[in-house]
C-alpha cells in the first residue's frame, strides 16, 4: 500500500488530433453529455474555434472547459473573434490561447497559478504540499468559522484542474497528485515575471525585487550564496525542488537564514546537512519548513521550537533523526506534521499540545513501540497516517476520541494489533470518512471501535492483510460507503449477508483474493446476489 501511494508515475504525453477528434474533445468539455444537440448554433461556433487550435488537445480542452456551462452565444463569439488569434504564432505555439484562458480567471486563482512556476517542469505535485505552500504565503483566507483553509486550497486546486491548468495523475481519496503540461508551465513563468525566479546558474542576475526563489541546478548547491542574491532582502521563499538533491553547504544555509529574515517557506529537502543551524529560530515569520529525506541529520536544534508561526514541519524519511525536539509542543500553530524518528516513545506532554494539527504522519519510525496517550487533545486533527512502524504493537485508546478525524491510514506495521484491551465503541467519537489498512499481518477482523463510523464511512481500502478472514455484521450499516477495495486478502472467503444493503456503493474492487473472487463471479457466484446492485465491479483487474 505504501509503495502504491508514493511510487513513481510515468509521464503522459499529449499528441495531435484531427479536426474531427478535436471537435469531439471540445464538445465533451464544453457540454454535459447530450447537451450539445440542444445548442447547434454553439456547436457551429465551437467548430470554428477548434480550427484555430492547430490540433493541440491542450488548447482544445482548455477552451472547452472555459466555455463549460455557458450557453450565451455572445461569450462564444467573443472567444472566436478575440484579438488573441491575430497574434503571430510560431509552430505549435499555443501560449496566446492559454494566456486568454488565464485572463478569464478570477484574480485570486491567478495568484495560486503563478506560484506553480516555482516548481520545475514535469514536477509531480502532491495536493497537500501545494496547499500548505499557498497557506504559508497567506493566500488562503476565510471569514467562516467552519471553513477549513485546507478545504479552500483543495477547491482552488480543483478549479485549476477543471480548466486543465493542472492534470490529475492519481487520486488516493485523501490526497491526489497532478502534473502541469510544459506549455502551461511556460505560461506560469510568463505571468509570475520577476516575483518568482528560478536560479539556473550562480552567474545569473537575480532580479532585485524577487520574492520567491527556487534553485534548479544541482551543480552549484554546495557553493556559497551568489553575490547577486545577497543584494535582495525581500526573499520570502527558498525552494530546492530537485528530486534527490538538496543543499550540501551548511554555510549556505546559515548565510541564507541570516540574510533572509522574512522567509515564510524554507525547503531543504534532500539535503545532506548533518546539522541544522541554531539560527533557524531567528526566522520568526517562517510558516513552512521542509527537511524531509535528509538522511544525515541526527538531531534538530531546540531553537526550532521558537518558530511559533510555523504551520508545516516535514521530517519524513529523516532516517538518522534520533528524536524530535523536546519542546515541540510550543509550535501551537502547527497544522501539518510528518515525523520519522528513532525514538521508542514520543514526548506525550508535548505532542498533546499541538491542538492546531490537521495532518499527522508517522513514517518509518522503526523503533517506535507505542504512540502517545492524550490524542484526544488533538481536537482539529483530520488525517492520521501510521506507516512502516514495525515495532508498534498497539494504538492508544485515546485515538477513538479524535472527533474531527476523517481519514485514518495504517500500513506496514507487522506487530500492530488494532484490537485494544477495551475493544468496544462505548464513548467512541470517531466519524471516519476514509479508512485505509494495508500490510497488517495481525489484522483478523475490524475492531469494534470502528462501528461508530458506519454512518459516515465513504471509502474502505484493505490490502495485503494475509490473516483477514471476515467482515463484521455491522458492515451492512455503512450506508454512506461509496467505494470498497479488497486486495491480497487470501483468507477472506465471503461477504456478509447484509452486503446488499450498501445501496450507496458505486465501486467494488476485489483483487488477489481467490476464495472471495470465485464467489463473486457474475450470476454463478454464491455472493453475486449480494453485489449485483453495484454499478462498477472489478475482479482481478477485469471489469465485470
Amino acid at each position: 500500500m505504501v509503495a502504491r501511494i508514493i511510487g513513481n508515475v510515468p509521464a503522459y504525453n499529449l499528441t495531435g488530433l484531427s479536426q474531427k477528434d478535436c471537435l469531439s474533445l471540445f464538445l465533451k468539455w464544453a457540454f454535459n453529455e447530450g447537451q450539445e444537440t440542444q445548442h447547434l448554433n454553439l456547436v457551429r461556433i465551437g467548430r470554428e474555434i477548434v480550427k484555430k487550435c492547430a490540433g493541440v488537445p491542450l488548447a482544445v480542452r482548455t477552451l472547452g472547459c472555459l466555455l463549460y456551462s455557458t450557453t450565451d452565444e455572445r461569450e462564444w463569439l467573443s472567444i472566436r473573434d478575440d484579438d488573441i488569434w491575430k497574434l503571430k504564432q510560431r509552430n505549435n505555439d499555443i501560449l496566446p490561447v492559454l494566456k486568454f484562458s488565464y485572463d478569464q480567471m478570477q484574480p485570486s486563482l491567478k495568484q495560486y497559478f503563478a506560484f506553480c512556476s516555482m516548481f520545475p517542469k514535469n514536477y509531480l505535485f502532491y495536493s497537500f504540499e501545494l496547499i500548505q505552500f499557498w497557506m504559508a504565503h497567506g493566500l488562503l483566507q476565510t471569514d467562516q468559522e467552519n471553513k477549513e483553509l485546507e478545504d479552500i486550497g483543495l477547491q482552488y486546486m480543483k478549479e485549476l484542474c477543471s480548466v486543465s491548468f493542472l492534470q490529475v495523475v492519481d487520486d488516493y481519496e485523501f490526497f491526489f497528485t497532478c502534473k502541469m503540461h510544459d506549455l502551461i508551465h511556460d505560461l506560469s513563468l510568463s505571468v509570475a515575471q520577476n516575483d518568482c525566479f528560478t536560479l539556473n546558474s550562480f552567474k545569473e542576475n537575480v532580479p532585485e525585487k524577487v520574492r520567491h526563489l527556487s534553485f534548479s541546478d544541482a551543480g552549484f548547491l554546495s557553493q556559497e550564496v551568489p553575490k547577486a542574491l545577497l543584494q535582495s532582502d525581500k526573499v520570502r521563499t527558498m525552494f530546492f525542488p530537485i528530486n534527490g538533491v538538496g543543499p550540501c553547504s551548511e554555510s549556505f544555509v546559515r548565510l541564507s537564514i541570516s540574510k533572509f529574515k522574512y522567509l515564510r517557506v524554507l525547503n531543504l529537502s534532500d539535503s545532506c546537512l548533518e546539522v541544522l543551524p541554531c539560527s533557524i529560530g531567528m526566522l520568526k515569520h517562517l510558516r513552512y519548513l521542509d527537511l524531509h529525506r535528509n538522511v544525515r541529520i541526527k538531531e534538530l536544534p531546540e531553537s526550532i521550537c521558537d518558530l511559533h508561526n510555523l504551520q508545516t514541519l516535514r521530517l519524513k524519511e529523516c532516517i538518522q533523526l534520533e528524536e524530535i525536539p523536546q519542546d515541540i509542543g510550543n509550535l501551537i500553530n502547527l497544522r501539518f506534521l510528518e515525523i520519522t524518528t528513532n525514538q521508542i516513545r514520543l514526548p506525550e506532554n508535548e505532542m498533546e499540545c499541538l491542538s492546531s494539527l490537521r495532518f499527522l504522519s508517522f513514517f518509518e519510525c522503526h523503533k517506535l513501540e507505542r504512540s502517545f496517550e492524550g490524542m484526544q487533545h488533538l481536537t482539529a486533527l483530520r488525517t492520521l497516517v501510521i506507516a512502516s512502524c514495525p515495532r508498534l504493537t498497539s494504538l492508544p485508546r485515546s485515538i477513538t476520541h479524535l472527533s474531527a478525524l476523517e481519514t485514518l491510514v495504517i500500513g506496514d506495521c507487522g506487530k500492530l494489533d488494532l484490537i485494544t484491551k477495551h475493544d468496544d465503541d462505548e464513548d467512541c467519537m470517531l466519524r471516519l470518512r476514509s479508512l485505509l489498512l494495508g500490510e497488517l499481518a495481525r489484522l483478523v477482523e475490524l475492531p469494534r471501535w470502528l462501528h461508530v463510523s458506519a454512518s459516515t464511512l465513504q471509502y474502505l481500502y484493505i490490502d495485503d492483510c494475509p490473516n483477514f478472514m471476515a467482515f463484521p455484521v455491522w458492515l451492512q450499516d455503512c450506508k454512506a460507503l461509496q467505494k470498497l477495495e479488497l486486495l491480497r486478502c487470501p483468507q477472506l472467503s465471503s461477504l456478509p449477508k447484509g452486503f446488499s444493503h450498501l445501496t450507496s456503493l458505486r465501486k467494488l474492487t476485489i483483487g488477489h483474493c481467490p476464495n472471495l473472487a470465485g464467489k463473486c463471479q457474475m450470476v454463478i457466484g454464491a455472493d453475486w446476489p449480494k453485489i449485483a446492485h453495484v454499478p462498477e465491479i472489478y475482479l482481478d483487474g477485469l471489469k465485470v
